[in-house]
């Protein structure tokens, strides 16, 4: 793959505590410019950032994040709030203790009540792969497969680590097709980025890659 196409694959992400508009404008410009998939921004940011870039470029944003346990009705007024402001996107971290106490279905309503809050926007599922064990990470294989989201993601940035070859390698195996696979969290260049498409990945959430191409 060339470099383009990766990067038309990239949630060019910019989610640091110290986000300011400055910022968030600048990585809008970094993706038009370099025809990223998105960007993924803080939520406070989402209405002028649409109003800025249009239909220019998708705006995707993160609900229940980085720690998963904010209530369900909390996570769904966050995504009705972030659609309602302009979001294309909807990244969602799940609640890591339901899943550690086997609510299986707590979960799956969660996800699927949030996706009908996205109002046909894309949803992503979070499930934070480093906290998890392989078991856990099959089961949520198994659930978000069930589920309406569109996605399952490995990472929030936020954790212990991001995203490895061996949870996309696994969630390629245990996904039902139709879903989507995002690698999130230590894809430092493009060879990285690659080898995560080759193992399945069909997004990626980096801001490493336009930096690269900004270098160059």
């Amino acid at each position: 793959m060339n470099k383009e196409e990766i990067l038309g694959m990239a949630d060019h992400t910019y989610l640091k505590q110290q986000a300011t508009w400055r910022d968030v404008k600048a990585i809008c410009d970094d993706g038009i410019k370099y025809k990223t998939a998105s960007v993924c921004i803080p939520p406070s940011f989402v209405k002028r950032a649409k109003e800025y870039v249009k239909e220019n470029l998708k705006i995707c944003t993160v609900i229940g994040f980085p720690n998963g346990y904010n209530t369900t009705e909390v996570k769904v007024f966050e995504t009705e709030n972030a659609v309602k402001n302009g979001a294309d996107e909807i990244d969602m971290v799940i609640n890591i203790g339901d899943l550690k106490d086997k609510n299986y279905n707590s979960i799956l309503e969660e996800i699927n009540k949030i996706k009908e809050a996205c109002n046909s926007k894309l949803l992503k599922v979070i499930i934070e792969t480093c906290l998890l064990t392989e078991e856990e990470k099959i089961r949520m294989c198994e659930i978000v497969s069930k589920s309406n989201a569109d996605y399952i993601k490995t990472s929030t940035g936020f954790s212990t680590k991001g995203a490895t070859v061996e949870d996309i390698k696994l969630f390629s195996k245990y996904m039902v097709e139709g879903k989507g696979i995002k690698a999130a969290g230590g894809i430092s260049s493009f060879e990285d980025a690659e080898n995560f498409i080759n193992c399945g990945a069909t997004r990626l959430g980096t801001s490493r890659l336009v930096k690269i191409m900004k270098e160059l």
